[in-house]
């Protein structure tokens, strides 16, 4: 299975966005990929809500994922597009949703972001998703032609019980779409997808948001991409572009029969304090 990776410096005009995503579904069917995965926030990133506010739309009225749905019917190509900031039409507040279109042009899978990210870090930066966004309550894993793929974002990473499930219940491939942080990716993001891919024994897709961005912010890169054993097949570095993978789908097998993780595991449900 080859797949496209995009690593974005996506900013605050979500026409440039789009044009850069239409652009990638185009060049990752040209260059022979099966499926394109996009970061977290691919369709605008900008933490000046005010401004924000008046490019988001809800799901239905959302201009780039209608036109990423018709670039990969016309591209014969899966795209999963790592995450947009759509509307709640009930609510008024956020989701942070990623969804994952067949070659149709179909969606199908929806995935809402469960973890939030509220923190303080050391460099001052302070983070606080909940107070914009409503956190999702779902795993999803959603069945391709090449195996089932688990659906994750960002600040899920941490939290290996999502992963759990999502290989309890038969992800061969799991995709994190992200902007991480540089503080957090320069201590964290390897080490952390690495074991994602390990303890799963199935292949990690993490494409990024890198650079300084528009509103301010800046972003990790280094979109990976992880086989079953942990080893890193792709790292793209810093900068912005479309990459390339090409996936042993056997290495699936062949690493769970070395090591039966996956069988083995056993269901923890209290501890015994002394």
């Amino acid at each position: 299975m080859r797949v496209a990776i995009l690593q974005m410096n996506a900013g605050i005009d979500p026409v440039r966005n789009r044009e850069t995503l239409v652009t990638a579904v185009q060049d990752a069917a040209a260059d022979g990929a099966a499926m394109l995965f996009t970061p977290e926030m691919s369709g605008l990133l900008d933490q000046d809500r005010a401004r924000s506010e008046a490019a988001l739309a809800t799901e239905d009225e959302d201009e780039t994922l209608r036109a990423v749905r018709e670039a990969a019917q016309a591209s014969g190509l899966w795209v999963h597009l790592g995450s947009l900031a759509l509307r709640d039409p009930e609510t008024g507040k956020r989701f942070n949703r990623g969804f994952v279109i067949d070659a149709a042009g179909e969606i199908r899978a929806r995935y809402d972001k469960i973890h939030l990210f509220d923190v303080d870090l050391p460099s001052g930066e302070r983070w606080r998703e909940s107070s914009v966004y409503q956190s999702g309550h779902e795993a999803v894993l959603v069945q391709t032609p090449w195996g089932g793929i688990g659906l994750t974002i960002c600040y899920d990473l941490r939290f290996p019980d999502l992963f759990r499930a999502l290989s309890n219940a038969g992800a061969d491939i799991i995709s994190v779409p992200a902007a991480f942080t540089v503080p957090t990716g320069e201590a964290h993001w390897h080490v952390l997808l690495r074991a994602r891919a390990i303890e799963s024994a199935a292949f990690v897709i993490a494409s990024a948001q890198c650079g300084l961005h528009e509103d301010g912010r800046r972003t990790y890169g280094h979109s990976l991409v992880i086989d079953p054993w942990g080893t890193v097949l792709l790292d793209a570095g810093e900068a912005s572009g479309l990459y390339f993978a090409d996936l042993d789908l056997d290495r699936i097998a062949e690493v769970r029969s070395k090591i039966p993780v996956l069988a083995h595991r056993k269901s923890i449900q209290d501890v015994v304090l002394s």
